[in-house]
């Protein structure tokens, strides 16, 4: 049976709509990559906390980290139980935002950047799997 959304089988069950296995996997995997996105990220918060290179006037750096790791729970869940597309867009909207810094710091450094070129084209390639696994759940590729 198709539902609301495309290609849905059978009835929704709470708050996951009942997808294919293939599109099931697709949200998991989705959900997955999105949380070792998450703690590389945290990683290296972590490591510029620890080294003072996080800006300053924007909050104490645990402060940072406690938010950052409730948007990675929040995603995950979001992907992992809801499985809804237009989580797995939104996120993928937004992580997409960031390609055209990361593209500047890693291939036009300025002289005045505090971290190598190489951080932020490792950041790059990231999010680029991220966003590969979000559009794959997203929109059924």
């Amino acid at each position: 049976m198709t539902g609301t959304g495309g290609s849905t089988v059978g009835p929704s069950t709470g708050w996951a709509p009942r997808w294919p296995e293939a599109r099931t996997r697709k949200f998991r995997q989705a959900a997955f990559v999105y949380l070792h996105l998450g703690l590389l990220y945290e990683g290296a918060t972590f490591a510029m906390w620890r080294r003072g290179l996080l800006p300053e006037g924007r909050g104490a750096g645990g402060l940072w980290m406690l938010i950052g790791a409730a948007i990675v729970a929040a995603v995950f869940w979001g992907l992992w139980r809801w499985q809804n597309v237009w989580v797995a867009r939104g996120v993928w909207l937004i992580a997409a935002l960031r390609i055209p810094t990361l593209i500047g710091h890693t291939f036009f450094p300025g002289v005045d950047q505090r971290l190598p070129a190489v951080f932020y084209g490792t950041a790059l390639l990231v999010v680029m799997i991220n966003l590969w696994s979000l559009a794959r759940a997203g929109w059924d590729l």
